[in-house]
């Protein structure tokens, strides 16, 4: 019993931490995400297509990190698998679109400033859109590891179970009782 309890209290100890980090992660990816946002509009008020495009990548990743918030702040965080599927997939994705962004910003600096139709000078948008592209590297690197801390807060939800009981702890229990083993062929009683 004193095992059950030290484990439990252990599993919310580390829930509490990987929410509190979990929290945080998101309030960064919202920060960074708005950045680029700003960072976009500063190369054209009313942007083209490509910058449409862009600055709806960015809002797809605020409303992942606000969504994901949400959840995790919810009395029943962790509960419902539909919500943590679709964030899961969400951040996948946005993780995936973050990091091709990101390459084509470096690898094709001026031919990604020309699809954006840029107001500003050639050598100033290169700056400011390589400073993008570094969000984007930063924003990719956190999806990752937002979609980690979000996997190990359901793993907790799972262990911790309903109202707060270990929903393992009789798995890898050895039975008390012998009228089970008496039902077995004799070289297997042991």
């Amino acid at each position: 019993m004193g095992l059950n309890n030290f484990y439990s209290d252990s599993t919310e100890h580390h829930h509490t931490h990987t929410q509190k980090i979990f929290l945080f992660v998101n309030y960064i990816l919202l920060g960074a995400s708005s950045s680029c946002i700003f960072l976009t509009l500063s190369l054209r008020l009313i942007p083209s297509l490509c910058g449409f495009f862009f600055i709806l990548l960015h809002v797809f990743t605020i409303c992942g990190a606000v969504f994901g918030c949400a959840t995790v702040s919810a009395p029943h965080a962790g509960a419902d698998s539909k919500w943590y599927g679709a964030h899961m997939v969400s951040s996948v994705l946005t993780a995936i679109f973050q990091g091709s962004v990101f390459v084509l910003i470096f690898t094709k600096t001026g031919d990604f400033l020309g699809n954006l139709k840029s107001y500003v000078r050639e050598e100033d948008g290169i700056v400011i859109l390589r400073l993008a592209g570094g969000l984007c590297a930063l924003i990719f690197c956190l999806e990752w590891v937002v979609l980690t801390l979000a996997f190990f807060l359901k793993y907790y939800a799972y262990v911790e179970g309903n109202n707060g009981n270990v929903a393992m702890k009789n798995r890898g229990k050895v039975q008390d009782n012998d009228e089970d083993i008496k039902n077995w062929p004799w070289p297997f009683q042991v």
